[in-house]
């Protein structure tokens, strides 16, 4: 069985035994908040007692945090529950994505017998999501996927198209989901949750994943209609989120600057990584997010090379519209990143 995400570390020890430097994941750069861990470990102590089902003391923090009313509000077991949930409840017959991006969201509608249509983003553009994609949202189109930042580009999608978008997809009766996870680790974003009320074919991913750096924890939600939120409740298991992950999302709502500090780092080291990664001849494309797609020509094995050194980075090869050649790479600190330049450096150097 083969893992097609980054943060695969056990796979990946099974080949370089001493510490490795995991760039394959993209997560705040400042670590997890130490607030955030205590509150999951306080929770621990409550681990005979079953977490709320509803999620009531969380979804209020996150309502308070996000500006909109707990009834929109979906808490899931990470935001890849989120996604599954939502194709099982919506069960569009024809969807469309962009290519490339989050593997995710064709895995999950496909399961269900989707047909899955792609808008291919073109290089030329810097992967941009353009006025060009309102061409293909035309019937039988149900279900409109976009990500912003994009996965694996880190480009935004300014207001005004999502806008453009939302009026399209309301003409011809379809839903538009926008995964906003790596939204708060990106220099420029706003978060579209205050187009909620206007748009009710709107549905907005989030996580506390990458800004607060809890991947371990699974802990992801969704905004939406009221309605569409109860049906998602009802389409899966009670119990869903644990009692740690609840604890350590509430204790996240009351960190709304580890994200901002997160982004005042990435916004130094992100220009240094793009300049490094340039003067080693990669074709580096201008993310605005806490990653970097790039891409060396005709080099379709870094990842195993750069393991071998103890690097750990993401192949793009299974992302759709993307060659063998294509990488991507978390923005971290200033030393992790130029340990990870030194070593790119004596590989290509070799």
């Amino acid at each position: 069985m083969t893992f097609g995400h980054g943060g695969d570390l056990v796979s990946a020890r099974n080949i370089y035994s001493g510490e490795i430097l995991d760039l394959s994941v993209n997560i705040n750069p400042l670590g997890t908040p130490p607030a955030v861990a205590e509150a999951a470990r306080n929770a621990l102590e409550r681990v005979g007692e079953y977490p709320d089902p509803q999620c009531r003391c969380l979804r209020q923090a996150i309502a308070e945090r996000d500006g909109v009313s707990p009834e929109k509000i979906f808490c899931g077991n990470g935001a890849a529950e989120v996604i599954f949930r939502l194709a099982l409840v919506l069960r569009p017959e024809k969807a469309l994505l962009t290519a490339p991006t989050f593997s995710e969201y064709e895995a999950a509608l496909r399961q269900l017998g989707c047909d899955c249509g792609f808008h291919v983003l073109r290089q030329e553009e810097n992967f941009d999501v353009t006025e060009r994609i309102l061409e293909d949202i035309v019937p039988p189109v149900r279900l409109v996927v976009l990500c912003s930042p994009n996965n694996p580009t880190g480009r935004l999608i300014s207001r005004e198209l999502f806008r453009a978008i939302l009026d399209r997809c309301r003409r011809i009766g379809a839903h538009l989901m926008v995964d906003e996870c790596f939204l708060p680790l990106a220099c420029g974003g706003r978060g579209l949750a205050d187009e909620l009320s206007e748009w009710p074919e709107l549905f907005l991913l989030r996580a506390f994943t990458k800004s607060y750096a809890i991947p371990g924890l699974r802990m992801g939600y969704g905004l939406g209609d009221a309605g569409l939120v109860e049906r998602l409740t009802a389409m899966g298991p009670c119990w869903n989120v644990s009692g740690p992950a609840q604890e350590a999302g509430i204790a996240c709502c009351q960190l709304p600057q580890w994200p901002e500090e997160g982004r005042k780092l990435l916004s130094q080291q992100r220009p240094r990584l793009i300049a490094g990664l340039e003067r080693l001849g990669c074709q580096v494309i201008p993310g605005q997010a806490n990653y970097l797609l790039f891409r060396l020509c005709g080099i379709t094995d870094l990842k195993e090379r750069l393991l071998r050194r103890g690097v750990l980075i993401r192949s793009c090869a299974n992302y759709r519209g993307l060659t063998a050649d294509w990488y991507r790479v978390a923005v971290k600190q200033e030393e992790e990143n130029q340990r990870f330049l030194t070593i790119l450096r004596e590989e290509l150097e070799e």
